[in-house]
């Protein structure tokens, strides 16, 4: 991997997204950006099997995308691609953001219950063809984010083991 792309969907994601880049390790030699995930999502098509794409998505009232991610969740989502879109192109990972406090029943929801668009994006990628880079991690806003620095400890190794 020599390029590593971290794009975010919403205000939260963009805090974790900037968290992602601020701990590249010094061992890894790839460069590194942010990108605004409704920044013309198509664009992402043209990256290859040296680009590793992190994207950062949050969901909102209802398993919503916020504004900014609905963009690139929808382009992905389109009926119309073809199902190896993904095969000979960059390889992914996804990291959610949700909160559980915007769930009606708070007592006994987790992370898992408040991050429907991370893990619907992920096996949207999937189904296209897509190559995960590292598990999907799935953080609550309510319990502190704290999956968030753990995965993204997870996601660092698995760039620098390529």
């Amino acid at each position: 991997t020599t390029q590593v792309i971290v794009v975010h969907g919403g205000e939260l994601a963009r805090d974790v997204a900037e968290q992602v880049m601020a701990q590249k390790p010094n061992d890894c030699s790839c460069n590194v950006s942010l990108r605004a995930a409704d920044d013309r999502p198509k664009a992402l098509l043209d990256y290859g099997k040296d680009t590793l794409i992190c994207f950062v998505l949050q969901t909102i009232e209802n398993g919503s995308p916020t504004e900014e991610g609905g963009a690139c969740v929808r382009f992905f989502k389109r009926k119309t691609h073809a199902a190896d879109l993904l095969a000979e192109r960059f390889a992914y990972s996804v990291m959610g953001v949700g909160d559980s406090n915007l769930l009606l029943d708070r007592q006994t929801t987790t992370a898992k219950d408040c991050n429907q668009v991370a893990q619907a994006f992920d096996a949207r990628l999937v189904a296209l063809g897509g190559k995960r880079q590292c598990e999907t991690g799935l953080a609550d806003e309510r319990t502190g984010l704290t999956e968030v620095e753990p995965w993204i400890q997870s996601f660092w190794k698995s760039v620098v083991a390529v």
